[in-house]
């Protein structure tokens, strides 16, 4: 172990103690590191076990370890979702996990580094998966809910430890994406066609690709037509409409190597501080709503009809968070969540 590498450790456990409930991720920021290189200060081979590389063949195996809680987050939103690892299938560099409660769209492209790590919190013990980018940044995050499991949880560990387990870690930036066009170098009417003509809500980000525009931008060229700038605040309104009127609704949370979903109802909806959760008990939604910047009502045409989002981003014009009323391909919009994205037009 470097100097630096000890003295961060130090630095954390002195944290820790100050602090029992302090977070890795909140530790981290205080310290002015990444996630990744603080809990690889730790890395020892048994609370902390850097993991290999085989992210497929590791998510495939979590299906042992039961019921579990994934957690995908960014800077303003934690999307919390409790269920089994099952039905995961591989595409072209992006995985599937197709559970009941499980639903993950995952891009490999960012799994980088990952530990198998137990975590002391006020409640005991919480062992856990973890995974980063090359930059140290959370992508994605698997904790086991049953200490029936532990046994099979020791044996993925074993299975998948990395044979080099020193403490300490390497990251790097990422890489600065391709600039987008400008608005001024963007054919509106061409774009506008193009929308027009959308036979499925997943051939909108291929359509952005095709004209090299930013999301936000896109949003803006076709305002008052498909879209409607509304006050990011109206989140709240939204979620408890939903609630109150029992509409299941679907909330789409991205790390940068992962899209998490829940797709059912909302209940239990409460204010903390900055933030705004769904505190339900499979599902926990956190929004730091100081965050949010701007939100938007977008509409789709599909062969199904129209289809309307709720999108809201921070302000760096990231994605926070991305909500539809419940649906399955082939089926019509739900009237319920339609009017409820009527009313925050109006």
């Amino acid at each position: 172990m470097n100097a630096t590498t000890l003295s961060l450790s130090k630095q954390w456990n002195e944290l820790k103690i100050q602090n029992p409930k302090l977070r890795t991720r909140q530790a981290a920021d205080q310290l002015g590191v990444s996630e990744a290189e603080l809990l690889a200060s730790t890395c020892d081979g048994d609370s902390c076990v850097r993991l290999m590389d085989s992210w497929k063949d590791i998510l495939k195996a979590v299906e042992s370890l039961g019921y579990v809680m994934a957690l995908t987050r960014n800077e303003a939103a934690v999307h919390e979702k409790k269920g089994i690892y099952q039905n995961f299938k591989l595409g072209n560099h992006v995985g599937l996990v197709l559970d009941e409660n499980i639903d993950l769209r995952i891009f490999f492209d960012h799994w980088h580094f990952g530990f198998a790590a137990e975590v002391e919190n006020p409640r005991g013990t919480l062992y856990s998966l973890q995974f980063f980018d090359r930059d140290g940044t959370a992508v994605h995050k698997i904790y086991l809910m049953n200490d029936d499991q532990i046994d099979e949880y020791q044996q993925l560990v074993e299975q998948f430890s990395h044979p080099n387990q020193q403490p300490g870690l390497e990251v790097e930036p990422l890489s600065e994406p391709e600039p987008y066009k400008t608005l001024d170098e963007i054919d509106h009417t061409a774009f506008l066609q193009s929308w027009s003509e959308l036979k499925d809500t997943h051939d909108f980000h291929p359509m952005l690709k095709k004209f090299n525009i930013k999301r936000t931008d896109a949003l803006r060229i076709a305002e008052q037509e498909f879209s409607y700038n509304v006050d990011p605040w109206c989140t709240q309104h939204m979620l408890r409409m939903a609630a109150t009127r029992e509409v299941p609704i679907m909330v789409f949370v991205r790390s940068q190597g992962v899209i998490q979903i829940h797709t059912g109802p909302v209940q239990n909806i409460r204010m903390t501080g900055d933030w705004f959760n769904i505190l339900d008990p499979e599902f926990n939604l956190h929004l730091r709503k100081n965050l949010f910047h701007s939100a938007w009502i977008v509409q789709k045409p599909t062969e199904d009809g129209i289809v309307t989002s709720l999108e809201v981003f921070d302000a760096d014009e990231e994605q926070v968070v991305t909500f539809f009323g419940a649906r399955k391909p082939g089926k019509a919009e739900l009237k319920g969540w339609r009017s409820i994205t009527k009313e925050l037009i109006e």
